[in-house]
């Protein structure tokens, strides 16, 4: 198949996201990262636009398999709840806060990168996919502990993202308002 029917392909999948040319921007991970205390559920806050994320109420929770990777367990509420799982692993121990995630055997692994997080309130989360080194489309997110934060966190959160050089203009805010909360 030649690249452009590929890339005719990709068209609906990367027009629902953040997509740019030139590669993908490199930006700095929380140093010091360490797993054990990031893992649990984390509640979605605000992300910039991703095709597999359109409902309400998105949730992620993490638990350590036995084998190191770590379970990922995706959940959010459309028409019914519904969730997904996959698995994540750190690639180099010398950069454990560079994860990487898998929802199906069926396709590559996708950068996780924690760029900050406390581990007990927020996290802010980066991954970008290149595309023949000519383009790339990327996510973030701003997860917290509890269904909100304090509009000063979510800020502090955004200038993360922001000093980055990660255009946030299309970050929306994840509605949470749930009977499950």
């Amino acid at each position: 198949m030649s690249a452009v029917y590929l890339l005719l392909l990709l068209i609906p999948v990367i027009s629902a996201q953040t997509f740019h040319w030139g590669p993908c921007p490199t930006p700095k991970v929380q140093s010091n990262f360490t797993l054990q205390p990031y893992l649990g559920k984390w509640y979605e806050i605000e992300r910039l636009p991703a095709y597999f994320a359109t409902g309400k109420c998105i949730r992620a929770n993490y638990t350590m398999r036995e084998d190191g990777t770590v379970r990922v367990l995706n959940s959010q509420v459309g028409d019914d709840r519904w969730s997904i799982e996959g698995t994540a692993k750190v690639i180099d121990p010398q950069e454990p806060a560079k994860l990487k995630v898998n929802f199906s055997p069926l396709l590559p692994y996708a950068p996780y990168w924690v760029l900050s997080t406390d581990y007990t309130s927020y996290t802010v989360v980066y991954s970008c996919t290149s595309v023949f080194g000519r383009m790339h489309f990327y996510f973030a997110w701003i997860f917290s502990r509890s269904s909100s934060l304090p509009p000063e966190t979510v800020r502090n959160a955004k200038q993360v993202l922001i000093e980055e050089g990660i255009d946030i203009s299309k970050m929306t805010p994840t509605d949470q308002k749930c009977k499950d909360n």
